[in-house]
Parts: structure tokens; C-alpha cells; sequence
């Protein structure tokens, strides 16, 4: 095992396609015949892809929307929703009053609600209802954002580090990352939060001072930061009733925010505190809406959804850093491709000793923290 196995594996999500090290022969990779070639055939991965979602990506959206496993309540408020739209579009439609624009968003609600998994959605699907959501913010608002669609780039496998011994518990990581997020400013959501601990008294989360509001650094104190850490193995993932989050194969653990259906489900099977509910509909002032946006990123969310740090998709798939690591005046947080040798992130992992939370779980999460 190289040096930077010990710090992190890939699973079938990822760049490289690798089976299990060992067999029933009780023996590690390489000690008997059954070991000769530990990655998996391309045939051999469709094959276990098309086992998992083969027969839901032959479904088009109205049937994925009728078909999910729900209990009644959401049944029905989901058929109520779906006749009020198809009323109002069919209305707006006929009447002789109606403007072209509001025909135009009533087609546009009806197709919305009826669009499928944005995970198994075709390039060219991904890309009409990115170009409905664009449309529909000119008709609503007047005016216009960009959003992308943008897949994940072949080898890479994103990953973050964080140095307590320089982290000073400025909070210009917090505030960027609302700015960037379009996270809800009456309930004041943040993905990021920075703990308070006191020095020589360990990682003592349950007494940490995540509000502070005095002059920092404090004196005797040290400061730690938690997010989304995107875990290779996910239990947020494995809960999900609906298939409405999933992990991509750059790392990024990404929500539908469309698909999702409020049951918290996942917020609970978080062992790091990683996810937020919108309890009301999220309200950014315009003039402070970040308008490069992406689907599964930072677009506009609605009441009753999950979100979360998303390692600024928009932002991370485009080559730049998120926006936390931007904004830190310290050079606390360290972002790239753990497959590059010759990334930064890379060069951590190899020369400081770092560590994970709670990875006794198995979840494998690509957040590493360290000290200088």
C-alpha cells in the first residue's frame, strides 16, 4: 500500500474501479490465486451500475415522480401540487387575456414538475432544465443568472484539509460561503461552522462555542472548523428514501434539491452535523443573489428541502477553489484533486500527520485535519 492509500480509498463512484481487497480465503490481496487482478472489467462495473439504476433510467420523469416509495401524506400533496399546475397551466393556456409570458411560465411549471431524477438525466435533459430555470428566473424576475450543468471531470477526486494551528476564528470563511450559497438570510443558515475549544482539553464538541461574538483569537483557545465532509461512504446517502442525494465521481456528495421531499431522513444519519433544513422559503436580497450558479450548487432552493456545503460545485468544477478557501486570511484551508501528485492537498497528506473525525464509522470522509 502506497503512502497515500493509507489516507484515503476509492470506491465504485470514483475515477478508478476497484473491488475488494480480500476473499474468503481470509487472505489479503496478492496471498492466493483468486487476487490476480483486483479492479473491475468495464463490462463487469455497466453491469453493476445497470443493476442498481438500470430500470429507473429508462423511466421518463412523470413515471420516476409517480413511482418513488412514499407514505400517503406525500402521495397525495404531491398529486394535489401536480393537478393544481396542470389546472393553472391548462387555464392560462386558454385563456384569450393571457399573456405569451404567462403561457410561457405555465409551461414551464408544468415541465418542471414532471422532469425526472437529475441523476439520471441525459446531458441533453440536464441541459433543458437548466435553460427552464434560466427562463423562468427572467419571467419571474426580470432578470438574469447563469447556470451550469457541469459534470465531473475524469480524474479528479476532490478533497479538503484544514490546519487548526492556523485557523484564528476570523469567520470570513462563514460569511463567503453564505455570500456564495445564497443561504437564507432570516434564519441566518450557514454550511460552515467554526468551534471554540479551550487548549489542552481536546476536541470537546458538546462544549464548544460555536456563537461567539467576542475579539478573536480568545486567549487559551484553539479553533476548528466542520462542514459537509463528503464521504466516500455516505450514510446520508444509503437513508434517502427518495434517491434525491447521491456522490458523484469527483467526491461530491450532491442533492436534487427538486427531488427532495423534507423527510430529514439524512440530516439524522449525519454523524458530522452536516446538512440544513429549510424551514420557510429561503429570502437573499436580490442585489446580493450570486447569479453564477449550478443545479446542484447554489441555485435558489425552496421551503421543505435539504442543502449543504457542496464544496462550491459552482465554483470547484470550473477550476477555482470554493469560496471559504478564498476567504480565509490565514491559509487555514487547503482544496484540490487528490489524484494530482502534485497537488497541494496531495503534498499534506503525504508530510503532515493528519486525521479524520470519527473514522471508526467507515464513512471515509475526504475532510483531513492536521497541525504545523
Amino acid at each position: 500500500m502506497s503512502r497515500i492509500e493509507k489516507y484515503f480509498k476509492l470506491n465504485m463512484n470514483s475515477s478508478t474501479k476497484q473491488t475488494s481487497e480480500s476473499c474468503g480465503c481470509g487472505n489479503s490481496s496478492g496471498s492466493c490465486g483468486s487476487h490476480n487482478n483486483n479492479q473491475m472489467s468495464d463490462e463487469d462495473f455497466d453491469a453493476a451500475v445497470d443493476a442498481a439504476i438500470g430500470d429507473e433510467r429508462k423511466k421518463d420523469g412523470f413515471d420516476q415522480v409517480f413511482e418513488v416509495k412514499m407514505d400517503r401524506r406525500t402521495a397525495f400533496r404531491k398529486l394535489t401540487a401536480s393537478l393544481l399546475i396542470g389546472a393553472g397551466a391548462a387555464s392560462t393556456s386558454c385563456s384569450v387575456t393571457t399573456g405569451g409570458n404567462s403561457k410561457e411560465k405555465a409551461q414551464i411549471d408544468w415541465e418542471e414538475q414532471f422532469k425526472g431524477n437529475y441523476k439520471l438525466m441525459t446531458d441533453n435533459e440536464k441541459k433543458g432544465t437548466v435553460d427552464r430555470l434560466v427562463r423562468s428566473y427572467q419571467l419571474r424576475k426580470g432578470k438574469n443568472i447563469t447556470m451550469k450543468s457541469t459534470n465531473a471531470a475524469k480524474d479528479v477526486l476532490f478533497g479538503y484539509a484544514f490546519n487548526i494551528s492556523k485557523c484564528q476564528g476570523y469567520m470570513d470563511c462563514v460569511n463567503a460561503c453564505v455570500k456564495e450559497n445564497n443561504q437564507d438570510r432570516n434564519s441566518e443558515m450557514q454550511y460552515i461552522r467554526i468551534h471554540e475549544m479551550k487548549d489542552g482539553e481536546g476536541f470537546k464538541f458538546n462544549e464548544a462555542d460555536d456563537n461567539y461574538y467576542h475579539e478573536v483569537p480568545a486567549e487559551g483557545h484553539f479553533y476548528m472548523g466542520t462542514q459537509c465532509f463528503h464521504c466516500d461512504n455516505p450514510p446520508c446517502v444509503d437513508v434517502c428514501p427518495v434517491q434525491a442525494t447521491w456522490r458523484e465521481e469527483d467526491g461530491l456528495v450532491v442533492i436534487d434539491y427538486d427531488w427532495c421531499v423534507g423527510c430529514r431522513y439524512c440530516m439524522a444519519a449525519c454523524p458530522y452535523d452536516g446538512r440544513r433544513f429549510n424551514w420557510s422559503t429561503p429570502e437573499v436580497p436580490e442585489e446580493e443573489i450570486n447569479k453564477n450558479q449550478h443545479y446542484l450548487g447554489n441555485r435558489m432552493r425552496k421551503k421543505g428541502v435539504m442543502e449543504k456545503c457542496t464544496f462550491c460545485v459552482q465554483r470547484s468544477r470550473s477550476g477555482k477553489d470554493p469560496a471559504c478557501v478564498e476567504a480565509c486570511p490565514t491559509g487555514a484551508r487547503i482544496f484540490g484533486n487528490l489524484l494530482d501528485p502534485n497537488s497541494t492537498i496531495r503534498w499534506v497528506l503525504e508530510n503532515k500527520k493528519v486525521f479524520r473525525l470519527k473514522e471508526d464509522l467507515g464513512t471515509e470522509p475526504k475532510f483531513w485535519y492536521f497541525m504545523d
